[in-house]
């Protein structure tokens, strides 16, 4: 009896993990057929109302052809307006992995059932669209051809809407800046990657901040720059490709890669190629309109007018609804292109340019809960009807719709954080704000949480620098903030575990008994020195919670080669020298409520969201070798280092 019960146990011990993977495997399955079933749903209801072209090729300029999927109201009453959406990424209609329709197709189901033709194009050089890739589907005159070839289909009104978040909007504002008759207004969403030079913004797409290279995008090059591909023949039928597409998405499967380490390889020229990746736009001459060699450039070169991005000389003559987010990648170009164009357009198309900041991060526009949660911190009930706005939007541009969204929308529509809640205003930042000024102090230790830095409202008499080490081989890490290729890792963070390193300056209020609400651009003036020809400064404006969550809302950093502009040449420091460094403005829309603390970190390195300055004053992308910075902060006296917020006058409540 003991033998026997003893097997018993032996039989349960194997077969309980057997029997939670014969669960786990049921489970799979039937989220796989209910996902079948969705998609064949969607399907099917498009089937219902649509006629749908596939595998078209609309033919540019200069004989190559774009591949593109078009839906059209199937129970229209004369001709119709087009929505266009341009993407580089696998539009293709069939889910060659799950064998059932593509998940893309719901995009073109709420177009249709708004009345409107809904084309989807992929952009030059991806999929089976024709010709070679570079970024933003360069050049730009091939999204004037498109929107020439739908304005003047039998079946559309000749008006032309243009759609679209993250890569599907970047490219829309250099297309919409040439003016062309058939393209009437546009939804750009997400789209800091479009904009080039505005103000004093030269991120070039957001290639670069304060001089320094943005590493997401290595990681995204990686898998787009697709030299290496397959491609079908130039006199291959209609019927041919779309039985192809079916059997063939051309969708690249490259090598995973553990980005947190291959970030760390240098030189930063090498990461694609040590990662396994092709040849391509990153760090090689290609036959494309900017010339490819982007890591060589620098943040005023003259390619970066070659390709697609847009640039304040370009007029904007269109009207225009823009989408913008707090934790996105770069929302103060987005908002400073914004405000050129409204102050530089026609007044009349200036008056049509309408703006929502959302609380989210890249691209969560419309996923918003009751109780929205972004990264950490939970923002309240941040839902917003943006299919409302879009189509209300386009029903009055492309049908001539008199329905009074431009009276009932605001201008500038923004969720302010920290009170929860959507706000509006004619301009941004709104009308009412003032300047407020808090001034760096600390009698030299302001290292780490534990030290003895504060902001206060004058500056310190003295100068007591703080002063610390960077050493490039143990950065400080990223965490949270905006976008690092892991929108896992994204939002606001609770930054005190970090707070402990004694490369991290920090600086904090005594808790508001009143609040602050801060809407508007942040400006930092440091006075800074070190033992290196070049190195970073960074900052981070942080909210300190009542029990102690320290949550970041902005991060911002300045190479000192480019302190003094970025269309100059470089400048070097002499060592332990003193300069003075303003970085570059950077905007908040946050309620500091009362009973929390401003908190202000200082230090010079936040990677991999930026790449490493290896402080040799060498070509900093090509070079394998650093030396450590000895890097000081002073304040007071004839260096009165701040940070000036834009505050509306009142409590955090209002």
């Amino acid at each position: 009896m003991h033998w026997a019960r003893m097997m018993t146990l032996v039989g349960m011990v194997f077969a309980l993990p057997l029997a939670a993977h014969a669960d786990a495997s049921t489970a799979k399955s039937e989220a796989k057929a209910k996902l079948i079933a969705q998609r064949w749903k969607v399907e099917h209801q498009l089937q219902h109302l649509a006629v749908i072209d596939r595998q078209v090729m609309i033919r540019m300029r200069d004989g190559k052809r774009m591949a593109a999927d078009i839906y059209r109201p199937k129970y229209a009453k004369g001709r119709v307006p087009v929505i266009l959406w341009r993407t580089p990424y696998n539009t293709n209609y069939w889910d060659v992995t799950l064998g059932a329709p593509a998940d893309f197709q719901k995009l073109a189901l709420p177009a249709i059932k708004h009345g409107y033709a809904f084309a989807v194009v992929t952009e030059r050089g991806h999929y089976f669209s024709e010709g070679n890739y570079d970024i933003l589907g360069a050049p730009t005159t091939d999204g004037s051809d498109e929107v020439h070839w739908l304005a003047t289909r039998p079946w559309s009104n000749g008006k032309v809407g243009t759609m679209g978040c993250s890569s599907s909007a970047e490219w829309q504002l250099a297309v919409v800046a040439r003016d062309d008759p058939g393209l009437a207004t546009f939804n750009v969403q997400g789209f800091g990657a479009g904009v080039g030079h505005v103000g004093p913004y030269y991120e070039q797409g957001n290639w670069f901040r304060g001089g320094a290279v943005r590493m997401a995008f290595i990681e995204w090059l990686y898998y787009e720059q697709n030299t290496l591909r397959p491609m079908f023949s130039h006199d291959m039928s209609r019927a041919d490709r779309v039985r192809a597409a079916k059997m063939y998405d051309l969708e690249p499967h490259l090598p995973a890669v553990k980005w947190d380490k291959a970030l760390w390889h240098l030189p930063v020229r090498d990461i694609i190629r040590h990662a396994g990746g092709p040849a391509g736009i990153f760090s090689h001459a290609m036959p494309v309109p900017d010339g490819g060699d982007m890591i060589d450039r620098t943040p005023s070169d003259p390619a970066w007018r070659q390709g697609g991005l847009w640039h304040q000389s370009m007029p904007i003559t269109k009207p225009g609804l823009w989408f913008m987010s707090w934790y996105d990648y770069s929302i103060s170009p987005n908002l400073a292109a914004y405000n050129y164009v409204r102050d530089h357009a026609p007044k009349a198309v200036a008056d049509k340019q309408y703006a929502v900041i959302a609380p989210d991060l890249h691209c969560a526009y419309g996923m918003e809960k009751k109780d929205t949660k972004v990264g950490q911190l939970d923002v309240g009930d941040a839902r917003f009807d943006y299919d409302q706005l879009i189509y209300g939007w386009f029903d009055h541009f492309l049908k001539g719709e008199h329905n009074g969204i431009l009276q009932r929308q605001p201008k500038v529509m923004y969720y302010l954080l920290g009170a929860n809640t959507w706000k509006h205003a004619d301009t941004w930042p709104p009308a009412g704000v003032v300047k407020q000024t808090f001034y760096l102090h600390s009698a030299g230790q302001a290292n780490t949480l534990r030290g003895d830095g504060s902001l206060q409202a004058k500056p310190a008499v003295g100068d007591s620098p703080d002063r610390f080490t960077y050493d490039p081989a143990h950065p400080v890490l990223t965490h949270g903030g905006c976008c690092i290729g892991d929108l896992r890792h994204a939002g606001p963070m609770d930054q005190t575990p970090f707070e402990t390193r004694q490369d991290v300056l920090v600086y904090q209020t005594q808790p508001f008994k009143h609040g602050m609400v801060a809407t508007g651009p942040v400006s930092m003036t440091l006075y800074v020195s070190s033992s290196a020809r070049d190195t970073d400064f960074t900052f981070k404006v942080i909210d300190v919670y009542p029990d102690g969550k320290a949550y970041d809302l902005v991060d911002n950093i300045q190479r000192m080669r480019w302190r003094e502009g970025y269309n100059r040449p470089p400048v070097w420091m002499h060592p332990h020298q003193v300069y003075k460094v303003r970085f570059q403005p950077i905007d908040i829309g946050n309620a500091f409520l009362p009973g929390h603390r401003l908190r202000v970190e200082v230090s010079s390195s936040d990677f991999p969201r930026f790449d490493r300055n290896l402080n040799t004053g060498g070509n900093n992308e090509a070079d394998k070798h650093w030396v450590k910075a000895h890097n000081a902060v002073h304040h007071g006296g004839v260096y009165p280092s701040q940070i000036t917020f834009t505050v509306m006058p009142g409590a955090a409540h209002g």
